[in-house]
């Protein structure tokens, strides 16, 4: 089978308002940065794949507000709605086609334009749900609610994540919310939707992400050294969450299984050396590693607790801060994956894992984890 490979990542500063800059102005911050890391032009892709969404950008058609900077112009374009991880998911289809050498992936949001009750509101049945008023927010306590039932664990838990992932922050230059607190602090914020308190939810953002993808026949020939896709894989679950058990998640498991099965991981705890998780909230970073295979069932917290997911434990999780330390709906997963290429390479600076070899990232589209996009990357072919 042909491989693919990941050569360039761009990523502007996660900021609660970036009040002077469009969607273009930050796409082109952001794909020159991509292409600068990739030693290249933008002559040296072939075609563009943008995420978006017209819900969050407030316009029709929202591709066409970074087509041009995107530096579409005279090439094949095309946009996914959602979550980055499956824009990059498609781009890469697209070298594996053989149809196109190089792609560059984009993906934008302004959170700071938006009334994102209003906006998730609408992803619910509009017979049955809609009219109960709930939007994301009030659809994840209902899960953190589910989980700390079936698991016993605590929101004092679920808390210490975003005490790691906030200190994660004060390391990383791109992050929003670098922090240091402490699960006080975390247990003394605002409550927003039982059990979910202001610090166990991810803050309003603005951002974008541009990762450049090329086919093993032409991923050396650039400047920088090529982190390979090894596995990936997305699956969706139920849209009714009647049909659903929200303390569990299946799609997850799923993605993540054939994830591993295509990268030849056959012990993910022992394999994966570094997660970059979606962690809208704080529960879900522990949800999350359980239905990856990456801790037992309702265990997590506890090895938490113990320090291995911290920047120096045995399995680092969100060293980068995570979307607990911001959050720009649309490409979050993609900073993920740019997250996860950095630490391979050895270019995370002060947030840099030791010894990184294999690393996960991972995206969500959907109502509480409906679905789940999970890609394994690797410094190695």
């Amino acid at each position: 089978m042909d491989r693919t490979a990941i050569i360039g990542v761009g990523m502007t500063n996660i900021e609660a308002e970036k009040r002077r800059e469009t969607f273009a102005d930050m796409a082109w911050e952001a794909v020159n940065k991509a292409l600068s890391d990739a030693g290249m032009t933008i002559a040296d892709i072939d075609n563009v794949v943008t995420t978006s969404s017209d819900f969050w950008d407030g316009r029709t058609i929202s591709l066409m507000a970074v087509g041009d900077v995107s530096g579409a112009a005279e090439k094949n374009v095309s946009c996914v709605e959602g979550d980055g991880t499956y824009g990059a998911f498609y781009a890469n289809a697209r070298a594996l086609s053989g149809s196109y050498k190089t792609t560059l992936v984009t993906g934008h949001s302004k959170g700071s334009q938006c009334v994102s009750s209003l906006i998730t509101n609408a992803a619910f049945d509009p017979i049955y749900e809609r009219a109960l008023g709930m939007d994301m927010v009030t659809a994840c306590a209902m899960q953190a609610n589910a989980y700390m039932n079936r698991t016993g664990v605590k929101p004092e838990d679920a808390a210490l994540v975003s005490v790691k992932n906030h200190g994660n922050a004060l390391k990383n230059p791109v992050a929003q919310l670098p922090m240091n607190i402490t699960v006080n602090d975390v247990m003394a914020s605002e409550m927003i939707a039982d059990p979910l308190r202001k610090l166990d939810c991810s803050p309003v953002s603005d951002g974008c992400c541009a990762v450049i993808i090329a086919h093993e026949s032409v991923a050396t020939k650039f400047r920088q050294k090529p982190v390979w896709i090894r596995g990936l894989s997305f699956c969706t679950d139920s849209f009714f969450f009647g049909d659903r058990d929200l303390a569990r998640s299946k799609a997850l498991t799923e993605a993540a299984k054939k994830a591993y099965a295509m990268a030849g991981i056959k012990d993910p705890r022992k394999e994966i050396d570094l997660v970059e998780l979606y962690d809208a909230f704080s529960y879900q970073e522990l949800l999350w590693l359980e239905e990856m295979g990456l801790a037992d069932y309702g265990k997590a917290a506890a090895r938490l607790k113990a320090g291995e997911f911290n920047l120096d434990g045995a399995l680092p999780v969100n060293p980068s801060g995570g979307l607990l330390s911001g959050h720009p709906v649309i490409a979050a997963g993609l900073y993920r994956i740019a997250e996860i290429v950095l630490q391979l390479r050895g270019d995370a600076g002060a947030h840099q894992v030791k010894k990184a070899k294999t690393g996960l990232a991972h995206g969500v589209n959907g109502l509480c984890g409906q679905s789940h996009c999970v890609w394994i990357l690797d410094k190695e072919k």
